[in-house]
């Protein structure tokens, strides 16, 4: 049996909730290649949620004690 484990995969309206925006707006993103972890089964589009995770780390803004380093 094969131990690797499945990722977590979002819906377009998963991923729209947790960026506060619509599922136009989310398929627009996705559209313009601005949505990592992109996967396309079959006519379905899915987010792997490690891979959105990290990138919204990413875009994180410093809080203000960290800018002052």
């Amino acid at each position: 049996m094969d131990s690797r484990v499945l990722p977590h995969l979002l819906t377009s309206a998963e991923v729209a909730a947790l960026l506060r925006t619509s599922r136009k707006a989310t398929y627009a993103m996705i559209t313009r290649g601005q949505l990592p972890g992109v996967v396309r089964i079959g006519r379905r589009v899915l987010i792997r949620q490690s891979d959105l995770l990290e990138w919204l780390d990413q875009k994180r803004a410093p809080s203000p004690k960290e800018s002052w380093r």
